[in-house]
């Protein structure tokens, strides 16, 4: 399976980069924000005054960096976080000389600046919107979570370069493993930062051929599968089904081999599993 998904991993590195441009459709806004959330171009803040009605609103975030606000004209808003944009409006407010002590609160209201990007073997795969908190499991669901085809492992490709890799501007990859994630290891949900490429790999397949009730192609989605498992997914053996002589037809260095299996031995992707039938 390894090489097959680094040639994957490796066909779309170089659209990591080039995400932004190729998905550049709206994400949906997502509410709520942390006060150490840094605003970024197209970022919709949601202002409250509580002492002014006509400065609460939403107030978008220009190119520049910078929105209109009532009184002050122009305001700074890009690159500081929310907190920050608190600040600065609450000391113009009180160095134009309009209130003594203003009370007024920044939110995000639509998340457009950061954004992570989920493709693959998902439901929605696409852009979405980056909150600061985010981390693997929710940026899944947000995709409406993986399909039956997906692989045993999620690749993470970050925008930022890898320290260690000596090639310039290559993105760092994180692999993990859907099934230990799913178990309840935390340190697997990795925390995602903006330009984050998510891609979950198509599963391979192992064939299940002979004396089983469904033959056919199986995704491999299970780390170290048995023949059991494999026969498993096909729905167990028929009545003429024997275990004893159960063979896989695998392909090494380009050559067939014939393997005699037990039920307790590893597949492989690509694997053709035969069940014999009973001599009596």
């Amino acid at each position: 399976m390894k090489p097959r998904l680094d040639a994957l991993i490796a066909s779309v590195l170089g659209a990591v980069l080039l995400a932004p441009a190729l998905l550049a459709a709206q994400a949906p806004a997502v509410p709520g924000a942390a006060a150490d959330y840094v605003v970024g171009a197209r970022d919709v803040l949601h202002i409250t005054s509580y002492d002014d009605a006509d400065l609460s609103g939403q107030f978008t975030v220009e190119t520049d960096g910078t929105f209109t606000f009532p009184m002050l004209g122009r305001v700074t808003a890009g690159g500081l976080t929310l907190r920050a944009v608190e600040a600065s409006l609450k000391h113009d407010l009180v160095a134009r000389g309009f209130y003594r002590n203003p009370q007024i609160t920044v939110s995000i209201d639509q998340y457009r600046s950061q954004k992570i990007f989920v493709l693959g073997e998902v439901r929605n795969p696409g852009v979405y919107p980056l909150s600061t908190t985010m981390r693997l499991v929710e940026a899944l669901a947000l995709a409406d979570s993986t399909l039956p085809t997906a692989g045993c492992d999620v690749v993470i490709m970050s925008a930022s370069t890898d320290p260690s890799d000596r090639r310039a501007g290559r993105p760092r990859v994180v692999r993990v493993n859907l099934d230990d994630l799913q178990s309840g290891n935390v340190s697997l949900n990795v925390a995602l930062k903006d330009g984050d490429t998510i891609l979950v790999p198509r599963a391979e397949d192992v064939y299940v051929f002979g004396q089983v009730r469904t033959p056919g192609a199986y995704p491999l989605r299970v780390r170290d599968m048995t023949v059991l498992q494999a026969l498993s997914m096909a729905g167990g053996l028929t009545d003429r089904g024997a275990t004893g002589r159960i063979e896989i037809i695998r392909i090494v260095e380009g050559e067939k081999v014939n393997v005699n299996a037990e039920l307790t031995d590893t597949v492989q992707p690509g694997d053709t599993i035969v069940v014999p039938e009973r001599f009596f």
